[in-house]
């Protein structure tokens, strides 16, 4: 009842962006870059250590053969998305998305320095072509935490000086897309990438150097200025943002003054800083949503015990709309929920998460909040970075032991069905 009251109060804009996401390395295979190169030193590694760090889960047993293999951390053919894009954007049809988000390789169109791979910038060509053919709309994200071998090997974002290349890319980008292009999104989840690549070293290049992470950090914040400086002047009706990792960060005790602060500067760190220092250049906020976190004294993270997803992350998709309130008092830009998901291989949850999510969106338009666009991570199950294959996040099925096997999930047909019922009234 409660779900059909905001469907009749609050409708999506006629030009609302339903889509799903996905990113180049987690879907695409055949990759060779910084992520692939740790894949392949670390995969004998993280299988033997597995049970430290996915033993507290309550589906250990389930996934224990998978994740003991090395195999599940090595990206590999990946879902084979860089051959079968036209058979993936056939499913977003039936899954009536009328967008996409997706993104391009660098090390596939600059595999060396200053050598620019024609065929692969030619396939990008083709697969954002093909996608306005369809009439859906593309989404293009430049940069997705890999990064070329020879780039990384520069040092990457830790040196201002290298900051020159990423501005070649950009601007081959736009030489080669930019017409064809109405919305890019240049950074991915900048604060998640420092954090476990510069702070906990969990990821590539493995450093612990708050220092180190504190650059890059606003490295990352000089290219995105950079990039939109230069994106705007070659194609001024271009949409430009970035993905952040927005978490709906709460105090446990309410009123408790430690709670209280550690809450606050959890949120200026985490939520706020980047895109208050990349504000003047940015179209709308890009928002991605995964978490709601309840902080106690200190810095301490203490978040209720149920429901949890299979990677053990306490679920509250409700918890999107505080946040989307904050991000548009803070900034009165569109908002665009660039991802949104849940990890979820038996498909119980995924339904729920995405009813929840949109009753949020629909409270937040109520009170005034502009929301240009919603896509759901993923498209399809994909390379979950340093966890491997195992967590499940897509709306399709992908079956890597039967030849990559496509199966629109039930929670996928549900969400096609509430997308239409949206829509009829356009």
């Amino acid at each position: 009842m409660q779900e059909d009251a905001q469907d009749a109060s609050v409708e999506f804009p006629k030009d609302f962006l339903w889509g799903a996401s996905t990113s180049a390395h987690q879907v695409e295979g055949g990759n060779h870059n910084q992520w692939t190169v740790w894949e392949l030193a670390h995969a004998a590694e993280k299988a033997k250590t597995a049970q430290q760090r996915y033993g507290h889960l309550a589906n250990w047993e389930e996934i224990k053969a998978e994740v003991t293999n090395p195999s599940n951390y090595v990206s590999g053919r990946g879902t084979d998305h860089y051959h079968r894009y036209k058979d993936d954007f056939e499913l977003l049809q039936k899954l009536n998305f009328n967008s996409f988000r997706f993104g391009i390789e660098w090390s596939r169109i600059e595999p060396e320095e200053g050598q620019w791979d024609e065929k692969a910038l030619e396939h990008y060509r083709q697969y954002i072509e093909k996608l306005k053919e369809m009439d859906i709309e593309p989404v293009l994200n430049i940069w997705h935490w890999t990064v070329p071998v020879w780039f990384a090997r520069r040092g990457g974002f830790k040196k201002k000086a290298n900051l020159k290349y990423f501005d070649r890319l950009v601007s081959k980008i736009s030489d080669q897309y930019g017409h064809l292009l109405r919305y890019v999104i240049v950074l991915n989840e900048p604060n998640v990438y420092i954090s476990f690549s510069y702070l906990t070293g969990a990821w590539p290049p493995q450093e612990k150097n708050f220092l180190t992470a504190a650059r890059v950090y606003y490295n990352l914040a000089r290219a995105h200025k950079r990039a939109y400086k230069k994106l705007k002047k070659d194609h001024p009706a271009i949409q430009i943002g970035i993905a952040a990792q927005l978490a709906n960060i709460q105090a446990k005790r309410p009123h408790n003054l430690i709670d209280e602060f550690s809450t606050q500067l959890m949120r200026d760190f985490w939520n706020w800083w980047f895109l208050h220092h990349i504000n003047r250049h940015q179209d709308f906020v890009g928002l991605n949503y995964y978490f709601t976190d309840y902080y106690t004294g200190l810095f301490k993270r203490e978040n209720p015990k149920t429901p949890l997803n299979d990677l053990g992350w306490y679920m509250e998709p409700e918890g999107l709309y505080p946040l989307m309130l904050r991000a548009w008092a803070h900034y009165k830009k569109p908002i665009i929920i660039s991802e949104n998901g849940v990890a979820d291989s038996k498909d119980q949850y995924r339904q729920w998460w995405m009813e929840e999510t949109i009753i949020a969106m629909q409270r937040a338009m109520s009170e005034g909040v502009d929301i240009r666009g919603y896509f759901h991570w993923s498209l399809l199950d994909n390379f979950e970075w340093a966890d491997g294959w195992w967590p499940r996040f897509g709306l399709v099925d992908i079956d890597r032991k039967n030849a990559m096997k496509r199966t629109i999930r039930p929670s996928a047909k549900w969400f096609a069905a509430k997308i239409e019922k949206l829509s009829a009234s356009k």
